[in-house]
């Protein structure tokens, strides 16, 4: 690149310099050539006035008297008629620059001077228009030298910079440039950087919780599997064996919601969905456990949202939390969809007694539950959130909201009946 941009600017400087080079040398040579003329036909003019003004006079004209009014390097001829021919300086050879002029007493004026000396003139111009000309193109080398280094070595840093994103370290440098255009390349990497690396943190701590989540299920197949080896009745064969199915699709549904919460941080799944379609899903799935606690769930706002991310995510999020409303709060759990600026959010609450104060600064912290539980649905919930664009907050303790906030795609405007209330 370096090359390119070296061999680039010096072709436009001598594009210029070849153009306005030849343009000034014609010029200027034809400048030197009338200005040559010009000082011979004026001294011929001179010199006439001088012959003149002497014959009326009546004055001697002769060679030592207009010696001193023919410049030296020229030639003069004087011819009055009746009188021989007056001969000033050496007459030159081959080319010369002539002029030509008669006085009004019939005398004529010849003033010669050689070219060589034009050609001399020409010669300095030329030689000071070369000098510019190469000083023009050192000064562009160095330039393009200098700009060379300033693009291509930011160039070079990035691709560093996106080598060591492809090799798995995820740390942003915060590096910039002064040009404007590399400067964003460097804060799309940094943006980048720092998204694979929260991608990669939720990864690892869904590999935790896969361990945590797989432990339970796991064991109480493997006492199911040691009571059957146990025992010889049929019956009780049968009946271990049903149970032992049982925790099998346990198992499986686990291993399933783990898959689809998984993503890989180099591709990305974050697409443009329906919100209506995955609250649906969610109410469908967890109604029977509510109807058997003896609650209800419900919906309710604003109707056609599409918001961007996973909805696998989305989905698990939410079941994180209507999970810990169930749980941990009483009465009917709602949901409800609102747009704020640019984003749509999805609030979770119920009518239980809500979340004591000293925790509610810390209720997303790993292992921090205010119950018998392992605190993790919660963290596990808001690391979701955050790898897939969006974020979970707590909007209220008593009753408590828990809020989660997507980017939303441009909609058509709402129509009649776009706010819903589905129980």
């Amino acid at each position: 690149m370096r090359r390119r941009l070296i061999q680039s600017t010096l072709a436009v400087v001598l594009v210029v310099i070849a153009v306005f080079g030849v343009s000034l040398v014609i010029v200027e040579t034809r400048t030197i050539s009338n200005s040559a003329q010009g000082r011979v036909d004026s001294e011929a003019v001179r010199l006439v006035s001088i012959v003149d003004s002497r014959i009326l006079g009546d004055e001697r004209v002769s060679a030592g008297v207009l010696r001193d009014q023919v410049a030296d390097g020229r030639y003069a001829l004087i011819e009055i008629p009746g009188r021989p021919p007056i001969e000033i300086g050496k007459r030159p050879t081959g080319d010369v620059i002539h002029s030509e002029e008669t006085g009004d007493q019939g005398e004529t004026v010849t003033v010669e001077e050689p070219r060589s000396s034009v050609t001399r003139e020409v010669g300095r111009t030329l030689l000071i228009i070369a000098l510019v000309a190469l000083l023009a193109v050192v000064a562009a080398v160095l330039l393009a030298v200098r700009q060379a280094n300033r693009l291509a070595s930011p160039l070079t840093d990035l691709a560093e910079t996106a080598e060591r994103l492809g090799s798995g370290d995820p740390r942003p440098r915060h590096k910039r440039y002064g040009v404007p255009e590399l400067d964003r390349v460097a804060d799309v990497l940094d943006a980048s950087a720092e998204r694979i690396g929260r991608m990669l943190t939720a990864e690892r701590r869904l590999a935790a919780d896969a361990s945590h989540q797989l432990r339970t299920p796991l064991t109480a197949l493997s006492m199911r599997l040691e009571e059957i080896t146990l025992t010889d009745d049929p019956d009780t064969v049968k009946e271990e064996a049903t149970i032992a199915l049982t925790q099998v699709e346990r198992l499986t549904d686990v291993v399933e919601r783990l898959l689809t919460n998984s993503r890989d941080p180099r591709t990305g799944s974050a697409v443009s969905f329906d919100l209506d379609e995955v609250i649906k899903q969610q109410l469908e799935e967890w109604r029977p456990a509510y109807r058997s606690a003896g609650r209800a769930i419900v919906s309710s706002g604003k109707r056609h949202l599409q918001a961007v991310g996973t909805p696998g995510a989305v989905a698990q999020v939410l079941a994180a939390l209507i999970e810990n409303s169930l749980m941990h709060g009483g009465g009917t759990v709602a949901l409800r969809t609102r747009v704020t600026g640019n984003q749509a959010v999805i609030e979770v609450t119920d009518e239980g007694p809500g979340i004591p104060a000293d925790l509610g600064a810390r209720i997303f912290e790993r292992a921090i539950s205010g119950r018998n539980s392992t605190g993790i649905g919660l963290a596990v919930a808001r690391d979701l959130a955050e790898a897939d664009g969006g974020r979970l907050e707590m909007l209220q303790l008593q009753p408590p909201v828990f809020g989660l906030f997507l980017s939303r795609t441009p909609h058509k405007p709402a129509r009649p009946g776009d706010e819903r209330t589905v129980r």
